[in-house]
């Protein structure tokens, strides 16, 4: 498995956590453990996150780099699309 990660600075980071995860659930695999940690299981990969105060954690999983740059975009799309209330950024993505 190939794996990367971000920080995203953020107030609400909990309430990002929460509105990922929920938007997946729709469709896919995803679970919510309290207001701290998630899981969304896409086809091509997995998202781990985690909300501390002041950062949302992501981690991301799949099996080749084809997949991994996939998933990168698609939790990216959706979490800049969710912020759109907070200046714009970047979700800076670190292969591990």
């Amino acid at each position: 498995m190939m794996r990367s990660t971000a920080k995203v600075a953020t107030d609400k980071a909990a309430r990002y956590l929460s509105q990922l995860t929920k938007h997946f659930a729709h469709r896919l695999p995803a679970t919510l453990d309290g207001r701290h940690e998630g899981r969304i299981e896409l086809p091509f990969g997995v998202c781990a996150l985690a909300a501390e105060t002041g950062t949302l954690h992501l981690s991301v999983e799949a099996e080749n780099v084809m997949d991994l740059t996939r998933m990168e975009k698609v939790i990216a799309d959706h979490l800049v699309r969710f912020m759109f209330r907070e200046p714009p950024g970047e979700v800076a993505w670190s292969w591990a």
